[in-house]
């Protein structure tokens, strides 16, 4: 971050809970970061303590294992002083997994604007990726800290609802997977959380007939899909409450 071509920042590091070197690796910076400590408490946790504690216009992160191009927050920066109506912004990324590059499939493919529709089925944000206005968390709030997992998704969700999020269509980050420790291989059916995420979503009385009635959709794909691995793992129990919750919002007006 510090490589940035884009100077006038602050650095702040949360460390959440490290078991190991991180702050005698930090000290010889210096001043030129602010390092705040705290118990682990997980992602949504050091990203809010982050939020709370800068004192710039526009916010932005990166998670321990992605990286940075060194023109990133300047193209970001160029775009929201350029147009002032953009409040969030985000770029497209280079996936590396194991130390190979990989293509991202079809699926995943980046959209620009009013694109809470084409974030419902999968997230195709990554936090690291975005630059966001400090009122827009005025807004729609923090990350929820109750979520475990895609805590990211339904953050998008909600400023989906109300901002659109543009799209920088050039490759400034570096995303970096398949290690073990890695939330999607430590949570079984990250679904689960996006299911929760949809029906906050739902609870809004602003949203309008089309998009609910994506969500709905969405979330009842969701939920078969879960009651089917559930039931391949003898959990019946939970099987029924997500058909229960798709049936409850195919009654829904």
């Amino acid at each position: 971050m510090l490589a940035q071509s884009y100077t006038d920042l602050e650095l702040l590091v949360i460390d959440d809970g490290s078991t190991d070197d991180t702050v005698d690796r930090l000290a010889p910076y210096g001043d030129r970061i602010r390092l705040y400590g705290q118990d682990n408490r997980g992602a949504s946790s050091a990203r809010n303590a982050g939020i709370r504690r800068a004192r710039g216009r526009y916010l932005a992160f990166l998670d321990s294992d992605d990286l940075w191009k060194e023109n990133k927050l300047a193209a970001q920066m160029d775009l929201v002083e350029r147009d002032h109506t953009v409040k969030v912004c985000y770029t497209e990324e280079i996936w590396i997994r194991r130390g190979v590059r990989v293509n991202p499939r079809k699926k995943h493919g980046k959209h620009s604007g009013w694109i809470l529709e084409k974030m419902l089925p999968l997230c195709i944000v990554s936090p690291s990726s975005v630059l966001i206005a400090r009122e827009v968390f005025c807004r729609v709030g923090l990350f929820d800290e109750s979520l475990p997992a895609c805590e990211d998704y339904d953050l998008w969700l909600r400023i989906g609802l109300h901002y659109p999020i543009m799209l920088i269509d050039r490759p400034l980050i570096v995303k970096r997977g398949g290690h073990a420790d890695q939330l999607s291989k430590k949570h079984w059916g990250l679904d689960r959380y996006r299911v929760q995420a949809i029906r906050k979503l739902l609870d809004h009385r602003d949203l309008d007939d089309h998009i609910r009635k994506t969500a709905i959709a969405c979330l009842q794909q969701k939920c078969q899909i879960l009651a089917n691995g559930c039931r391949k793992r003898g959990k019946e129990e939970l099987a029924g409450q997500f058909l229960d919750i798709a049936a409850h919002y195919s009654r829904s007006p």
